[in-house]
């Protein structure tokens, strides 16, 4: 694609209204609350705070400075970095390329449930067999999918202003007084439990934002430092392309500091907020133990919290999952566009014919993740432990695999083939402050690289807490 026929961001607003929308997705929803319960409460928070103005601020300035500085999505821009690491592109492409047809089934089961409180079926909902009830049919979840997948290439084929800009600009306003709306009604609830003990949302919120350091290990605080590093691959959407392709269309005349530092505070707060309306609701009525990660957490524990409410649970209800549902898209179209910037590159293809090829795999690869649970049902013991099908396979490919192995050489490209001036050069063009610049330094060449391999290790099921100790016996 003519680089001088490329598309832009309006200015800095719609930048990091779509930044943030692609971070304000499921992963912050379902996991940093279940994280921020498991990992002793503010422990995590504080960990993550730290973490996500050292780690995640280097990957994010890194992708989004490679980004505007080629003009290039994720395909090929790092080959215009540096020729011999052009390569490095199809890794960073291959990331959302997995990610875009579990994404959009997942999509699907959250409108399933938008659906459900719409149509009065929210005692339904609450039942123990309803999920697995729906994944396992084979068809609502298909057709589910289909439309989630449809709205999605909808934003993406109408382009990056009038699209992808533009839908994020009205989405995430709505998204954002959502989440605070929630979170203040989940601090204002209480429920005596069967046994008599009464649970307040302030109780839920203690839990939730006080430090227990207390019998804490260093195997505890090393965990909760990969978690809280693992969380930030989501949060920040780094080391998926994403923020490459978006960063190819932000104008050189914008502060990109300024705007990195927004997107920061923003994804940050949307995190935080995100534990503030779940933690409290799900440990009033079911304490500590109601707590799960991923869709345990969304479409069985809260739903019976909802429940549990009363009649205004079902008000709760519908407007959650109206909230999840516009993340979950503005995640999508962040995740289809990063595939959709490659091809218009690399192979000098429109925009349409480039969206709607994306939207056909897509397809495809839905239907052979939704036939995952049915008719092609298996179950793989990954290397980390977990047992998996289809679905849980590509997450642990593109998440604990692709994701920090790319993480890893950005890092050294950057750090050590063409050096940190090469980012630090493009941050500052217009004679901006670049804030952190000795942390980035630091971070992108030693720090970052050493705790992305450690995350990598522990994704292969190697503890290294344990290889240490072995180690000085």
């Amino acid at each position: 694609m003519n680089k001088k026929e490329r598309s832009n961001f309006t200015g800095t607003l719609g930048f990091v209204m779509a930044a943030a929308g692609s971070a304000v997705g499921l992963g912050n929803i379902w996991r940093f609350p279940y994280l921020a319960a498991k990992d002793n409460g503010g422990v995590f928070i504080l960990v993550y705070i730290i973490l996500a103005l050292t780690f995640g601020f280097t990957l994010l300035t890194t992708d989004i400075a490679i980004g505007r500085k080629t003009r290039q999505g994720p395909l090929t821009a790092y080959g215009l970095i540096h020729k011999k690491w052009k390569w490095l592109g199809g890794l960073a492409w291959i990331v959302p390329v997995i990610i875009l047809p579990y994404y959009c089934t997942i999509g699907g089961w959250v409108l399933k449930y938008m659906t459900a409180y719409f149509t009065g079926q929210t005692e339904a909902a609450t039942g123990d067999g309803y999920f697995t009830g729906f994944i396992t049919a084979q068809t609502a979840p298909i057709v589910f999918a289909l439309i989630f997948l449809t709205a999605t290439g909808v934003v993406v084929f109408c382009g990056v202003e009038k699209g992808i800009e533009k839908f994020s600009k009205v989405l995430m306003p709505i998204l954002v007084l959502l989440i605070i709306g929630i979170s203040i009604y989940s601090l204002t609830i209480k429920h005596t439990g069967d046994d008599g003990t009464i649970r307040t949302g302030i109780d839920g919120l203690k839990v939730y934002l006080i430090p227990d350091f207390k019998g804490m290990t260093f195997r505890d605080i090393f965990m909760v430092v990969m978690d809280a590093m693992g969380q930030l691959f989501f949060s920040i959407s780094v080391a998926m392309g994403i923020m490459v392709a978006y960063g190819s269309y932000v104008k050189k005349d914008v502060n990109l500091m300024k705007s990195i530092n927004q997107i920061e505070i923003f994804d940050t707060a949307v995190a935080f907020l995100a534990g503030l309306m779940i933690v409290p609701a799900v440990y009033v009525f079911s304490g500590t133990e109601g707590m799960s990660a991923g869709p345990g957490l969304m479409f069985i524990s809260l739903p019976k919290v909802f429940n549990a409410m009363g009649k205004v649970g079902t008000v709760i209800g519908a407007l959650f999952f109206i909230m999840v549902t516009f993340a979950a898209i503005t995640s999508s179209v962040s995740v289809m566009e990063a595939i959709v910037s490659g091809l218009m590159d690399k192979f000098h293809l429109t925009r349409k014919k480039s969206a709607v090829i994306t939207t056909v795999y897509a397809v495809v690869g839905m239907l052979v993740v939704c036939f995952g649970y049915n008719i092609w049902y298996f179950e793989l013991k990954l290397p980390n432990g977990a047992t998996a099908q289809i679905l849980d396979v590509m997450d642990y490919l593109s998440n604990n695999i692709f994701m920090p192995l790319m993480a890893i050489l950005s890092c050294i490209l950057i750090g050590w083939v063409v050096k940190p001036k090469t980012v630090i050069d493009e941050v500052t063009r217009n004679g901006e402050k670049f804030g952190r610049k000795k942390l980035y330094i630091v971070m992108v060449k030693f720090v970052a690289p050493i705790l992305l391999a450690l995350l990598l290790l522990q994704s292969f099921g190697i503890d290294f807490v344990q290889f240490v100790t072995n180690l000085f016996k």
